[in-house]
């Protein structure tokens, strides 16, 4: 039985790694399943996704549908009409999506046309706000998903909410943690750690992408000034992402102890994760690495969809509005903050139970059928 296993941007290809190794023991093995990795192209800058692949021992893509830029409607236009070509050439017997970018909601739609099942990895996580693409991309991907693999029992719960029946709901824990746990020994200090005389536990690292946020540059430029007096004078290590780095462009002054650096390798960049005094960011999958290292996270948005990271792990929601880090800055650097657990299956086996998983339900819908 042959799955579609998409990859459309970085944070994909993390979640992804654990399920192909998965598929490929459980094959050698006697297993059933075969997969087909296909990279939408989503992401085609090679700073957000070259290196991964070689760093996360991901075959090169089976195939690549070199979707490229464009606004959110023509990218999804793009990869769903490349992958419908696909389908009607060589039909797979699941499309498995991952996480809540473009690529997994355009793929699913294409899939579910055709009468494919999809299931999707990370299904059921909601954070509320519909100005972010990616609860978009979530609602619709849900809303046509056969089989739900979740990572929470809030995704578990969000699901129920919304009239999911219990049997089409997996709760296997965060395949992103599958590939952390196994990395955690080949984390390496980046190129530039001795030339900007980083030091563990004496530097914070930031990462800013959502529209909200960088987009403006009076709100961008703010909203550095308050992470610099935030973190004291410490270096700021910033590996800046192409959307912020347009707006970077467009301010006169950069905060003295920010250090501008190159979006980094997988490996590299966890490494300054899990060394740093915290982590300052408007992203949520780093939010659960920085749980699971237990490395104290301040997240600038003013939802989560990932609410375990601050009822059970060490990240604390501040909001968008410059004037709240401040405060929490002071609780770091007064030894306050939250010790954090690891979430319930957050355990490096989430792979194993998704591909166990679907090997059942296929059999038994092929049986069915």
């Amino acid at each position: 039985m042959l799955i579609d296993v998409i990859a459309g941007a970085r944070p994909n290809f993390m979640k992804v790694a654990p399920i192909i190794r998965a598929v490929d023991a459980r094959r050698e093995a006697g297993g059933l399943l075969h997969h087909r990795l296909i990279h939408t192209g989503q992401h085609y800058d090679p700073r957000l996704s070259g290196s991964f692949f070689e760093q996360l021992g991901i075959p090169e893509p089976d195939v690549n549908l070199e979707v490229g830029s464009g606004t959110q409607a023509e990218q999804t236009a793009a990869i769903m009409t490349r992958y419908e070509r696909l389908l009607l050439d060589a039909r797979s017997d699941l499309c498995l999506v991952v996480g809540d970018v473009t690529s997994t909601m355009a793929c699913a739609i294409a899939a579910q046309k055709l009468c494919i099942p999809v299931a999707h990895v990370e299904g059921g996580i909601r954070s509320g706000d519909w100005t972010m693409p990616e609860e978009v991309n979530r609602m619709v991907t849900d809303s046509i998903t056969n089989w739900f693999f979740t990572t929470s029992e809030y995704a578990n719960a969000n699901l129920r909410k919304a009239g999911v029946e219990e049997s089409r709901i997996i709760f296997v824990g965060n395949t992103m943690i599958d590939t952390l746990l196994a990395n955690l020994d080949q984390l390496r200090p980046p190129g530039f750690w001795d030339a900007l005389g980083l030091q563990a536990g004496r530097y914070f690292v930031l990462t800013l992408h959502r529209p909200a946020n960088v987009d403006a540059g009076a709100s961008l430029e703010r909203m550095l000034a308050a992470i610099s007096a935030g973190t004291r004078g410490l270096p700021v290590v910033f590996p800046v992402h192409p959307r912020t780095e347009k707006t970077l462009h467009t301010l006169a002054d950069l905060p003295a102890n920010l250090r501008l650096v190159d979006p980094q390798p997988y490996l590299e960049f966890n490494y300054l994760v899990r060394h740093a005094k915290a982590v300052i960011t408007d992203s949520g999958g780093i939010t659960e690495e920085a749980t699971v290292m237990g490395v104290p996270c301040m997240t600038l948005r003013d939802t989560t969809e990932r609410p375990e990271t601050v009822s059970i792990g060490t990240n604390v929601l501040v909001g968008t509005d410059p004037g709240q880090l401040a405060p929490v800055c002071d609780r770091l650097f007064a030894g306050e903050w939250q010790k954090g657990g690891i979430p319930e299956l957050w355990d490096g086996y989430a792979g194993e139970r998704i591909v166990a998983a679907l090997e059942q339900l296929l059999t038994k819908r092929n049986v069915g059928d």
